[in-house]
């Protein structure tokens, strides 16, 4: 799979996807990128993109996505508090359909 992290994503969440393909929107240069421009260079490069952008989801069409979307809710943006989510990212991964959500939740106050 080819996975997106957006730019609102801890890089470092990359850690939980060793087998596939995974870029970052800073390494792509794509940080500053509004949600409609971001989507039209993702549509074709990527299967799933994975933000923590709960907004994401409500202004796009999702059935002309040709991506999933993983959508994270963590009480703060740095690794360790996605860890604890890495086996349930990886099996959203596994299962998700183009225009297809999946969210997935953090524990609050870890």
């Amino acid at each position: 799979m080819r996975l997106f992290l957006d730019a609102c994503i801890d890089p470092r969440v990359s850690e939980a996807f060793s087998g596939h393909e995974v870029r970052t929107a800073v390494e792509l240069g794509w940080q500053r990128l509004k949600d409609n421009a971001l989507v039209a260079v993702v549509q074709d490069r990527f299967d799933v993109l994975v933000t923590a952008d709960q907004g994401f989801e409500h202004q796009q069409n999702l059935k002309t996505l040709r991506f999933g979307l993983l959508i994270l809710h963590v009480q703060r943006n740095k690794v360790e508090f996605y860890r604890p989510l890495f086996g349930q990212m990886q099996a959203a991964v596994a299962r998700i359909k183009p225009g297809e959500v999946i969210h997935i939740y953090g524990t609050p106050g870890a």
